[in-house]
């Protein structure tokens, strides 16, 4: 085979699909806004390309000349001509990537590192295969959706996206004939007036309930239908390799869960009447699903009684079926899925409201649970097959039992999480009106440890009824009623975790177990607890804290106790935003990797299962990158079967939108961890040079980042002049604020916001900034450092991820264009000197890694993200030049309403052109 043929074909057909779309796009400016408007348009996106792929100079100087001379109403019309085009950019490579996936199966070609057949193979060469049941019955696999405190996309935008992505996909689906063709492409094209003519910005803020509407959309999407139909796969994949699996199922052990609506960090407008109608809201899309699905089950099940048998079982539910038509009497498996259905629907009716109560006597017809509804479904399962009609046993009624055991009536656990700040004030308000006199506040740690023992360990009740608490206490207080209430209509898998942000103390964690108590949540003896309590450990001295505080934690009887009611595990969550923010990215990569070490120690030694749950972001910044190669780099021992990781805004776009994307990524984090868990004895450990050069490295680099971040004077000006930060505070994209406190200090800057607003201005600094100092440092200090660094690139997975990672996000910055965003920063003398350490830092850090990857120009080794580069690019630049020009303006005083939406519109054009921006 001529590969080179091979990839240009790749490559053509993609670019066929982006002309196309490109085209149309075209046509329906031309429609809307005349052959002038279209020519403007057509001329810049010329010269935009000309200057990047060619490196034009005049043609850079005409697409300066051209920005320059937009009135108001042309800079609005391009820049949303150039969001759009990365949107349809966007929608042709996710569909390019599903047409290679199926090319590549069809073809027979060996599997695809990420799928599970390549995972299956792997371990049976690695002699693991036995080890596979035990690996699923204690598997937990969850990505966990966050709301986006910079999520720009809406909803309306979203949905225009996916009909025109499934009009596309219909064309390499099947062999269409010319009129098939021209209705398709008619299609696409309506597609694209509608999405030209529907509003990019939203016009108000965003509510928490909003957010929980945008999640729940990726559940009907892709969740619903995708996750059951990726566990009937695997399975089938996992009997094809061992015969004994077609005689039993699969454990559940994979769910999707949720933050959104349980997020109080920070977000006030998250209250415990939000967590009931977010809980209300989630029942009903579940039940609502398995509806749809059982009257089309019952449609289908039209078997006659004489042809097929049936048993006592399926007889009796039949008989208590309401279908007495005189035309089904024979027809025992349609009424008894028929008396499935209106069960279904009463209990749907019952738990839809956000006044629900699990209070009263129990109303006839309701599902107790989703176990009662899922053995009637296994009556009907047991039936067809031991009646000959195994084949129907495997078609909707596998999926939706699969649906049953995942999404349940709740159908997304809801964790709730909240800053260990706030449960310190609250236990402090209760102690002091239960103990007057006492101040917890001044108590030394080891003091509040001490009386919190002995509070979790007494009868008498803290909360004194009929005293007026703060109304902060009473919001604390009545989320915790709410959970209680919770669990008891809906179970309770429908809240199982309780995170704490800011865990530095094992006062944190026991504060929040007194809450627990005083609230008939969790008593001592003997130990009951209804939710984990997990400690986040966010900032670099958290980190390395961590393990100390779970050690002491795990010491503690009373606590440990807690842990045995819980199955004796144990979840810590790790964040990599806070991080990053606090040490740079390369000492965030480092602390994150050790801390995961010392607690697998720790919890060796304490008998405690470890259960990690990664914080990470979309952007590189903020943990981002690839998922499978980001598991597989996990220190051995970390992911032991079971992992939980957070997908944030843009990247649930990217990830579950398409629902073929979304099954694949799915598919993805299961083969990565099966990989991490079973292959991990046979990966050989860091060597001690290795160790040591991480560490020399990680020093340095975070000297470097905390000297401009946090050390120079004036840095918290130029961040504020340079970026778009301001604005992006005043979007309308999120229900939680940008930053924690009323001030413009890093420190209370929220991570999400920070990692955006670089990314807006091409430099993309915390993926990236002080690690080119520290490789110099380490090679001018280390003979054969070189040589060294580049061994460690080669054969640890943690390094050359990291690498890998940092490769990215460099390829797609730009000095620049970030050079431009320069001037906005009034002091020339604080402009020259904190940008001119920038772009040396910059232009040191390419060079080492280059060196380090043997690479001769960034992402060589990634030929997919030079090619998606080469398409962007031209169209993100332009975006980049207006918001400068347009943020002098607005800065300079202009008030028209044009130039501020036309910002708004570029910071949306540009995270769609970047995709992992945030």
């Amino acid at each position: 085979m001529n590969f080179a043929a091979t990839e240009n074909f790749k490559d053509e057909l993609l670019g066929s699909d982006i002309r196309q779309l490109g085209r149309l796009l075209g046509e329906a400016i031309r429609a809307q806004h005349g052959e002038s408007a279209f020519e403007r348009i057509e001329n810049i996106r010329q010269l935009a390309i000309r200057f990047r792929r060619d490196s034009d100079a005049s043609a850079g100087a005409l697409l300066a000349d051209a920005l320059h001379g937009l009135n108001p109403e042309e800079t609005t019309e391009l820049l949303r001509a150039f969001s759009f085009f990365s949107l349809l950019a966007n929608i042709a490579e996710d569909q390019h990537h599903t047409r290679r996936s199926r090319a590549h199966l069809i073809a027979g070609s060996p599997a695809r590192p990420g799928s599970m057949v390549h995972a299956l193979e792997r371990v049976s060469r690695a002699g693991r295969a036995g080890a596979l049941r035990d690996f699923f019955n204690n598997a937990c696999i969850s990505p966990v959706f966050t709301a986006h405190p910079t999520e720009v996309q809406r909803k309306s935008i979203l949905n225009c996206q996916m009909s025109i992505a499934q009009l596309l996909g219909k064309r390499d689906q099947m062999q269409m004939t010319p009129e098939e063709d021209a209705l398709n492409t008619e299609a696409i094209s309506r597609g694209i007036v509608t999405l030209w003519r529907t509003r990019l910005l939203r016009t108000t803020k965003l509510s928490v309930m909003d957010e929980v509407e945008n999640g729940l959309s990726f559940f009907d999407r892709t969740m619903l239908h995708g996750l059951p139909q990726l566990y009937s796969a695997l399975h089938d994949t996992l009997s094809k390799h061992d015969a004994s699996w077609a005689e039993t199922e699969l454990p559940t052990f994979m769910k999707v869960g949720s933050w959104i609506g349980g997020d109080r960090d920070g977000n006030p407008f998250v209250t415990a009447a939000v967590l009931r109608s977010t809980l209300a809201r989630q029942s009903t899309q579940a039940l609502t699903h398995l509806e749809g699905e059982l009257k089309k089950l019952t449609s289908q099940l039209s078997l006659a009684h004489s042809l097929t048998g049936c048993s006592e079982q399926l007889r009796a539910l039949a008989e208590m079926s309401e279908d007495r038509s005189p035309h089904r009497l024979d027809e025992p498996y349609r009424r008894a899925s028929h008396g499935i259905y209106t069960r279904v629907v009463a209990t749907r009716k019952k738990l839809s409201s956000p006044t629900a109560s699990a209070n009263g006597a129990a109303e006839a017809g309701v599902y107790a649970d989703a176990a009662a509804l899922l053995k009637d479904l296994d009556i009907l399962h047991h039936s067809l097959i031991a009646n000959g009609a195994a084949p129907l046993a495997r078609g909707r009624l596998r999926q939706l039992r699969h649906a049953v055991k995942v999404f349940g009536f709740c159908l997304a656990p809801v964790d709730l999480r909240q800053n260990s700040d706030v449960h310190e004030r609250v236990v402090a308000e209760l102690l002091a009106r239960a103990r007057p006199g006492l101040d917890y506040l001044s108590l030394a740690e080891g003091e509040r440890a001490s009386l919190l023992l002995e509070e979790l360990q007494g009868k008498r009740p803290l909360i004194i009824p009929f005293v007026e608490y703060s109304e902060e206490t009473k919001g604390e207080l009545d989320i915790f009623h709410t959970l209680r209430d919770m669990q008891a209509l809906y179970g309770q898998e429908a809240i199982t975790n309780y995170i704490i942000s800011k865990a530095d103390s094992v006062s944190d964690l026991l504060e929040v177990a007194l809450l627990l108590k005083e609230t008939g949540l969790m008593q001592a003896e003997p130990a009951q607890l209804a939710v984990n309590i997990i400690p986040l450990f966010e900032t670099i001295e958290d980190l390395r804290n961590g393990p100390v505080i779970m050690a002491k934690a795990f010491s503690l009887p009373v606590y440990k106790n807690l842990l045995a009611c819980r199955g004796m595990l144990q979840e810590v969550m790790l964040g990599y935003s806070d991080s990053n923010k606090d040490g740079g990215f390369l000492t965030s990569g480092w602390e994150l990797y050790k801390a995961e070490v010392e607690l697998i120690e720790v919890f060796a030694q304490h008998g405690v299962r470890l259960q990690l749950f990664h914080g990470r972001g979309g952007s590189v910044g903020r943990g981002g990158g690839p998922s499978y190669e980001a598991i597989l780099a996990q220190p051995a021992g970390a992911v032991q079967g079971r992992i939980r990781l957070t997908e944030q805004g843009e990247v649930i776009t990217a990830k579950y939108a398409n629902p073929e994307v979304g099954r694949r990524n799915l598919e993805v984090l299961v083969a990565a961890t099966m990989e991490a868990t079973l292959l991990s004895p046979d990966q050989a450990e860091p060597s001690s040079a290795h160790m040591a050069a991480m560490e020399a490295l990680s020093a340095d680099a975070f000297s470097t980042y905390r000297s401009l971040v946090y050390e120079t004077e004036g840095f918290e000006t130029y961040f504020w002049e340079s970026t778009v930060i301001a604005e992006i505070a005043a979007l309308n994209i999120g229900s939680r604020p940008a930053s924690r406190k009323k001030s413009t200090s890093i420190e209370d800057l929220r991570a999400i916001p920070w990692v955006l607003s670089w990314a807006q201005c091409r430099l993309m600094l915390p993926g990236w900034f002080g690690f080119g100092s520290a490789v110099e440092n380490f090679i001018a200090k280390t003979p054969d450092g070189m040589e060294l660094l580049r061994q460690m690139y080669r054969d640890w997975p943690f390094f050359h991820t990291l690498l890998s990672n940092m490769d990215m996000v460099l390829a797609k910055s730009d000095i620049a264009i970030a050079g431009r965003y320069a001037t906005l920063v009034q002091d020339e003398a604080l402009r020259e000197a904190i940008f001119g350490r920038i772009r040396a830092e910059h232009a040191r850090t390419i060079a080492v890694l280059k060196e380090i990857t043997g690479q001769s120009e960034l992402q060589e080794h990634n030929p997919l993200m030079l090619r998606s580069m080469r398409h962007r690019f031209p169209y993100i630049d332009p975006l980049n030049h207006v918001q400068v020009e347009l943020l002098r303006r607005f800065r300079d005083g202009s008030t028209d309403g044009a130039t501020r939406a036309g910002i708004h519109l570029s910071i949306n054009g540009i995270a769609a052109g970047l995709r992992n921006s945030g």
